[in-house]
């Protein structure tokens, strides 16, 4: 194959003349028929299977979906009855059309298996867990791992490290993707690792609650993001830290530096970046112009100091679209009505805290006097800037 893509590429170098080039060399117009033919045959094509797609779209993926689907799974050719009995066990076991849909995108092959040989006995497993079929569905190859091979002896690792089922419920919903990881290979060198660095066994188990995912780092990292929180004087003992390395270990390396030259380019000092951190570790999770997005708004648009934010880093944990806007066009709307003034509240507490409070506090007290508000609340309304 080297050879012939050698060939190919001289024959790609040969000045055209109007004649067919490849006659000039012996054999090569039918070693690049050849090649060709083997390189267009190596590429699955969605139009070999069109039963399959035809298929995938009842279930329903966009044509788009099903195709891609059907040329990128192993098992392409199903079995009607087969499939549509596997989907009628799922729908059993409480999975929705949207969670079926998902499923059979990310793992057409449970389609292909005897439903009641191969598929129940794992859903009863997973059932018997109180495990929600909407987070299967999230991590669908998880029903095509083996019952007795890597399922049950990953689930009775954990509970010997996380303890209650509550609690293994709480760590699988958070991440079920961790429950792909082998034990042997994943699970058991990761936990060794934590507690070769200093973590008490009740501080793993609730590591593993807070994300599971965290057994899926390599001892190597886990070292690493305990050298780097100690560097910025995260301490063990800290009811933070178990927080911190999260979200340390789930960002890539270099990111901890990238964010704290980020902040600092809008004014920030390394001290306030690191206390905001130990605060709100989420924010290293976010992505750089998202971060960007959201400070940029609260410096321009609601004319807020970067010490405001820093001191309040969960603001930049909210959605600017789901959350943060509307609550402004809301105290927008009360301030064009002259029902407050902007120096009757302070920005950003005003913003804070959950969604009940906030609508007692602004959408309720007002809603009968002042319609718009709940017009704001509910998006209908724009955020213009404060009067």
């Amino acid at each position: 194959m080297f050879c012939r893509r050698r060939l190919l590429l001289h024959i790609r170098k040969i000045p055209g003349d109007g004649a067919n080039p490849l006659q000039s060399i012996p054999g090569a117009i039918h070693l690049a028929h050849n090649y060709f033919s083997t390189a267009v045959s190596s590429v699955p094509n969605s139009e070999l299977y069109p039963a399959t797609v035809s298929y995938l779209i009842s279930c329903g993926l966009s044509p788009a979906a099903a195709a891609a689907t059907a040329t990128t799974q192993k098992n392409r050719n199903l079995s009607s009855d087969k499939a549509d009995a596997a989907r009628a066990l799922l729908r059993d076991y409480g999975f929705t059309d949207a969670d079926i849909v998902r499923t059979v995108r990310g793992a057409m092959s449970i389609l292909s298996v005897d439903p009641e040989r191969i598929l129940r006995p794992k859903l009863d497993f997973f059932a018997s867990l109180g495990f929600e079929p909407r987070k299967i569905a999230s991590e669908p190859f998880l029903l095509a791992r083996s019952l007795d091979k890597h399922l049950v002896p990953s689930i009775q690792f954990l509970r010997g490290i996380i303890g209650s089922d509550d609690d293994l419920r709480r760590a699988f919903s958070r991440a079920p993707r961790a429950l792909m990881a082998d034990v042997d290979k994943n699970m058991r060198p990761a936990v060794e690792a934590l507690r070769r660095c200093g973590l008490t066994e009740e501080a793993i188990s609730k590591l593993l609650v807070i994300h599971m995912g965290m057994l899926m780092a390599s001892p190597d990292r886990i070292r690493e993001v305990f050298e780097e929180l100690k560097a910025i004087g995260m301490r063990i003992p800290d009811s933070r830290f178990l927080y911190c390395f999260r979200a340390m270990c789930s960002a890539k390396r270099g990111t901890w530096r990238r964010k704290l030259e980020l902040f600092q380019s809008f004014g920030a000092s390394e001290g306030e970046v690191l206390e905001a951190f130990k605060t709100q570790p989420s924010i290293l999770l976010s992505t750089d112009d998202i971060l960007k997005q959201k400070v940029r708004f609260f410096l321009d648009e609601l004319k807020l100091g970067i010490s405001d934010i820093m001191s309040r880093p969960v603001i930049i944990a909210y959605s600017l679209e789901r959350c943060i806007l509307p609550r402004c066009a809301v105290l927008s709307v009360l301030m064009r009505e002259g029902r407050i003034q902007r120096d009757d509240i302070k920005l950003p507490q005003a913003l804070l805290g959950n969604s009940k409070i906030f609508s007692a506090r602004f959408v309720l007290r007002y809603a009968d006097d002042v319609p718009d508000v709940a017009k704001a609340y509910e998006g209908k309304i724009k955020f213009e800037g404060f009067v």
